[in-house]
C-alpha cells in the first residue's frame, strides 16, 4: 500500500489546529472537504485516528503514533530536501517564523527582508504575536522570544543580548521625584506591559548581593508596548522596558533612567526551535543570519 507524503502534512496540520474548521480555515478549503478527506485517510489505513465531536476532536492511540511519526518523517525528508539544495548553493522552500509585536515591527521584519535579498527562491511567512501557545508552537520553524522561558520542549538559541531598565520622562521626574530605591516605586505612578503572561506588577531588583521584589500598583497597562512607551514619553508614569525599545529614548533624553544602581533581570532575545531529529538548511541559515546580524552588538547597544 502507497501512501501519499500530503497525506503526512495534512494529518499533522489538522492535529495541531486543534479542530476541523480551524484546520479548513489554515488550508483554506471547506470544513467539510477536511472531514471528508479525514474519513478517506482513515479508510486507507483502516485505522480509527480520531474521536469525533460537534466542536473538537481528539486522537485515538493510533493517532497519536501515526501524528508523532508524521512529524519525524516529514522532518527528515525536509530536512534532506534542504541539505541537497544547500549543497548546491540553493535554499528554498518555506520558512515559518514568529516574533514579538514590537520587537517585530522594529527588528525583525527588517533582518527577514535582508535574509530574503540573499536567499529569494525561500518563501517566508512572518507571525507576530506576544503570546504563543504550545499549541501553535508546532506551526513554526522558529519562534524570536524575548524574557524569560515558560517550561518549553523548545531549544533556546542566543541571538541578542537585551536588559530591561526603569525610566520616565524629564516632566514626570520634575513632578515626582525620581525614586531612590526600589521601595519608592509605591508612591510613584507606574505604566506595565502585559506580555509573555508574566506577572508584570512585580518588579525585581537586584544590587550586588541585595535582591529585592516590589509590587507596584500600575496606573496604566495595555498588552502593546509601543501604547506603553508612548504613554511613558507623555510623562504619565514610570515604565519597565526592554533595553532594545528604550534606547532611542534615553539617547535623546527623552526618557531618563531611574534606579540605575540597580539591575533588573535581563530579558535576552533567543530563537526557540522545536527539538526534532536535525534542523533543516533553512532554519540553520536563518538562525545563523540573525546572530550574526546582532554581533558584536545589538543596534540598541553602542559599541564601545
Amino acid at each position: 500500500m502507497s501512501h501519499d507524503v500530503t497525506d503526512l502534512r495534512f494529518f499533522v496540520v489538522i492535529t495541531e489546529s486543534g479542530s476541523l474548521a480551524e484546520a479548513a480555515r489554515r488550508m483554506d478549503v471547506t470544513a467539510s472537504s477536511v472531514s471528508q478527506r479525514l474519513r478517506q485517510l482513515e479508510d486507507r489505513l483502516g485505522l480509527h485516528l480520531v474521536h469525533r465531536s460537534t466542536r473538537r476532536f481528539s486522537l485515538t492511540e493510533e493517532g497519536e503514533l501515526f501524528h508523532a511519526g508524521a512529524v519525524n518523517l516529514l522532518a527528515e525528508l525536509d530536512g534532506l530536501i534542504d541539505n541537497l539544495r544547500a549543497r548546491s548553493g540553493e535554499v528554498a522552500g518555506t520558512l515559518d517564523v514568529c516574533g514579538p509585536l514590537g520587537f517585530g515591527r522594529h527588528h525583525l521584519a527588517a533582518a527577514i527582508a535582508d535574509f530574503h535579498t540573499l536567499h529569494p527562491r525561500l518563501k517566508v511567512s512572518l507571525t507576530l504575536s506576544d503570546v504563543v501557545s504550545a499549541a501553535d508552537a508546532n506551526r513554526f520553524d522558529l519562534i524570536v522570544h524575548i524574557g524569560s522561558l515558560a517550561n518549553s520542549s523548545m531549544v533556546a538559541y542566543p541571538i541578542a543580548p537585551n536588559a530591561r531598565f526603569v525610566c520616565a520622562a524629564p516632566d514626570y521626574l520634575a513632578r515626582s521625584p525620581a525614586p531612590r530605591t526600589p521601595d519608592e516605586l509605591a508612591a510613584h505612578d507606574c505604566i506595565v506591559l502585559r506580555e509573555n503572561q508574566e506577572d508584570v506588577t512585580l518588579w525585581h531588583f537586584r544590587k550586588k548581593r541585595n535582591e529585592v521584589a516590589v509590587r507596584v500598583a500600575p496606573t496604566l497597562s495595555s498588552n502593546d508596548g509601543d501604547v506603553a512607551r508612548q504613554w511613558a514619553l507623555k510623562g504619565k508614569g514610570l515604565i519597565m522596558r526592554s533595553e532594545w525599545d528604550v534606547a532611542e529614548s534615553l539617547a535623546c533624553g527623552q526618557l531618563v533612567r531611574v534606579l540605575d544602581d540597580w539591575s533588573l533581570p535581563p530579558a535576552d532575545v533567543v530563537a526557540l526551535v522545536a527539538q526534532r531529529a536535525g534542523m533543516s538548511a533553512r532554519v540553520k541559515l536563518f538562525l545563523s543570519f540573525l546572530q550574526e546580524r546582532f554581533k558584536p552588538a545589538p543596534p540598541w547597544r553602542p559599541r564601545k
